[in-house]
Order: structure tokens, then sequence, then C-alpha cells
């Protein structure tokens, strides 16, 4: 087994691909659950439709302090202790874990956001793309943790991902996309990285703040295989794609991330309770 079985080859190594982190009957009751949502919990936008959950964050990039549905709150324990990407880089083997979610042998365990200011998640956000959607390249931006977890679920797609532009320039991502900021998207990408359904995507650090990520807005990923996408050899089933192509169906992201700043219910009115 290579001594860090999770990093994608030839990138940063703040960067963790985890096939198979869920099981299909889990990725089932996920889905089913979040379709069956309110539809006022939806924000609409031109090319896709998003979740926020507790909440959405304020015009200030500000999260209301409110816990995470238990149905997206379960995932949180194995997240953590999926990869430890402190200085050591040291993996921890998913069958290392104990109950809670945390290394076995250790009074607490090294999780991904051990370094974020809140120490876990506390805010995700939940996009659906059909065939034919994406999302240009852009950052996550200074709102949150350079701490992102990704859990996709239904459908596979090619994530591009390119440095940051040198001028350094951002702008506002539309409206409902708090938080992110967006590039011109005219660098060509310096790798593509296949996203399965049910596989979890860890972005930390120098990945998080000095490269952006984009989705193509296609129907099919082409020109798939060990030259062209960086985490082929970490896939869980590569023979899916021996053609060079993944006709996409509906996919839904889960994106885990520690917002920096919180306050509590009454915050954003003067702080009277």
């Amino acid at each position: 087994m290579p001594q860090h079985p999770t990093r994608i080859p030839h990138l940063p190594p703040s960067l963790h691909y985890l096939p198979s982190f869920i099981t299909p009957s889990e990725e089932s009751t996920l889905l089913t659950t979040i379709t069956s949502q309110p539809i006022p919990k939806w924000t609409i936008l031109s090319h896709r439709r998003l979740q926020s959950h507790p909440s959405t964050l304020s015009k200030s990039n500000t999260l209301i302090t409110a816990p995470l549905p238990a149905w997206l709150e379960c995932l949180v324990p194995r997240i953590e202790g999926a990869v430890d990407d402190g200085d050591g880089g040291v993996e921890v083997n998913l069958n290392d874990l104990g109950e809670d979610g945390r290394v076995e042998g250790t009074d607490k365990g090294k999780g991904i956001w051990e370094k974020t200011k809140h120490m876990r998640p506390n805010h995700v956000l939940i996009n659906e793309y059909k065939p034919g959607e994406g999302i240009m390249p852009h950052e996550d931006g200074p709102a949150y943790e350079p701490v992102v977890a990704t859990v996709s679920l239904g459908g596979a797609v090619v994530l591009e991902v390119r440095r940051k532009r040198v001028d350094g320039e951002e702008e506002k991502e539309e409206e409902g996309e708090e938080g992110e900021g967006r590039d011109g998207g005219k660098e060509k990408p310096v790798a593509r990285i296949l996203l399965e359904p049910r596989s979890l995507f860890i972005t930390t650090r120098t990945m998080y703040t000095n490269f952006l990520h984009s989705i193509s807005p296609i129907e099919v990923d082409e020109d798939l295989g060990p030259e062209t996408i960086a985490n082929w050899e970490l896939l869980g089933d590569r023979e899916m794609y021996k053609d060079g192509r993944n006709v996409r169906v509906t996919r839904t992201s889960l994106t885990y991330r520690d917002v920096t700043r919180v306050v509590k219910v009454g915050g954003l009115l003067g702080g009277r309770r």
C-alpha cells in the first residue's frame, strides 16, 4: 500500500481523494432527504440549485450559530478521521477509527479541521448539478477556514483545477454562492480530477488558497484516462470509464466547511436577545 494512499499524485499534498466513502444505501437515503426538503430551502441559480445548512451566510459572510441537521452531522466524525493533513501528512485508515470516528488509541484523534477556528465544520452547502450544468473557476474565499470536504452523490463529474491569476482579481459569484469568489477561467487547467459517486474529496492549505476549481457545463466528460485524470489510480471503479467517457447524470455535492465568522441568534441585530 502507498505511504499516503489518499493523496492525489503530482499535486500538492494537501489534496486527498477517497472512493466509496459512503455506501449506496447511505447515498440513497441522503438523496431522498435532500430532495424532500421544502421548496423555500432551495436557492435557484441560473445554472444549478443549492441548499445551505444550517442557514445561508449574511452579506458580511457571517453564520448564525446553529447545529447541522442530524442527517448531515452524522458524516462529520467519519470525515474528521479520514485523513490527517497536519504538517506530518500522516494518513489514517478508516479501519482504525473508533465508533466515534476518532483514531483508536488517542485521547482526541487528529481530524482535518483540527487547526481551523472551530475545529469542526459548521456549514454544509448542497449543490445539485444536472447534465450540462457547471460552475466557472472560483475559490471558496476567506469566509471559510482553508479546509473543504466534499461528498459526491448520484453522478460522476470532472473537476478542473487552475492556478489563481497573478493579478489576484476577484469578483463576487452570483447570488446564493455566499463567500465565494470567481476568476475569468482563461488559464489552462493544471489538473483534472474525476469525482465518483459516494467519494470524499478533501482540499486544504495551499490547494485551498492558491488554486481555483471549476466544472465545465457539458453533458459528457471525455478524454478520461491515466494520463489525463490526476486521481486515476485512486478511483474505485476505473472500468466504468475505460472508454474514456463519463455520461453525466444529476450529481449532488455536500460541501462541508468551517465558517470563520459566527454569531449567536440576535448577534446580527446588535447582540440583543
